[in-house]
């Protein structure tokens, strides 16, 4: 029998506090989280918990001690087979002209538009989740517009945002992420979608890798990772995006829209769109050629006929 985990629960948190202890727990050197997990309880009232995996109880334990303050609790996490278990329940999506399925849904493919294989797994971003699929609506606009020919995606996760872009565009992209593990599902996932010579993945923390910096400036940017993050890394987006370029941002709830949004107005960046899923968002915004006539990708634009289901000014 395989070994068992162990989960430490922190509850009834809001979400800026829930993402504040993720990141304290993540850099606390007394303790070894496998993985750190933030999920929605009550959509109604916004309250969020923390779930954190231990290899063993002792680890779990010693993180219960140093968060005594909170409320939590600990509990062994069976060992299953877990991406069978997600596969069983994860159906194809359409985004646009995108087709996601896993391998298990491979016979369903549809004729026509752009079909990925995308399994879940030991990484982030099968399709399903508003944030993906809001990402990858925001690039479907943008291809009706022009072909980007540099592209980035910071915070890969299974790299099926930078692995679109490349089989849309018929251009290469850097997918890069702090995660090994995601880099290696990535690879793993531009080899199942026939894209390898297009998808340079490797592992990097942020924007100040001498591979990103010799790519950029960038005309497509990805970064679908959580608000705060999102935040921190806003002068270097704004920084390796090219003039007339797009920058796509996601892992936002909605009432985090207006917080961004105004972040990134002050590193000259023009918001254009914001594409709603449930309680999830995410934005499209431009880096202006000129002042004068900035790019624009707005929900209606005459210019763009940039209209459908879900779409806002943000």
């Amino acid at each position: 029998m395989a070994e068992s985990r162990f989960t430490l629960t922190i509850a009834d948190l809001d979400l800026g506090d829930a993402q504040d202890l993720a990141d304290a727990i993540d850099i606390d050197p007394r303790l070894e989280p496998l993985a750190i997990a933030i999920s929605e309880t009550d959509e109604t009232q916004s309250r969020w918990e923390v779930i954190v995996y231990f290899a063993t109880a002792g680890a779990a334990e010693t993180a219960r001690s140093t968060l005594a303050s909170h409320t939590l609790w600990v509990a062994p996490l069976i060992p299953q087979d877990w991406v069978r278990q997600s596969l069983e329940g994860l159906g194809p999506v359409a985004a646009g002209r995108f087709y996601l399925h896993g391998s298990h849904d491979r016979e369903r493919r549809r004729t026509g538009g752009i079909a990925l294989e995308i399994d879940a797994g030991t990484a982030f971003g099968t399709g399903h989740h508003g944030t993906t699929e809001g990402c990858l609506i925001a690039l479907d606009r943008i291809l009706k517009r022009r072909r980007p020919r540099r592209i980035l995606d910071v915070g890969c996760g299974t790299g099926v945002l930078a692995i679109a872009a490349a089989r849309a565009a018929r251009t290469t992209a850097i997918a890069s992420d702090i995660d090994p593990e995601a880099v290696r599902v990535t690879s793993e996932n531009a080899r199942r979608n026939g894209v390898v010579p297009l998808i340079r993945a490797f592992t990097a923390a942020g924007l100040k890798d001498r591979r990103i910096a010799a790519a950029a400036p960038f005309d497509l940017i990805f970064a679908n990772i959580l608000a705060r993050p999102l935040v921190n890394l806003a002068t270097g987006l704004a920084q390796v995006l090219e003039p007339g370029g797009a920058l796509v941002l996601s892992g936002l709830t909605r009432d985090q829209c207006r917080w961004i949004v105004a972040t990134y107005r002050n590193r000259g960046l023009v918001p254009a769109a914001k594409i709603v899923r449930g309680n999830w968002a995410a934005l499209l915004l431009t880096k202006p050629q000129n002042k004068k006539h900035p790019e624009c990708f707005h929900a209606g634009c005459p210019s763009t006929g940039a209209t459908g289901p879900g779409w806002e000014e943000a």
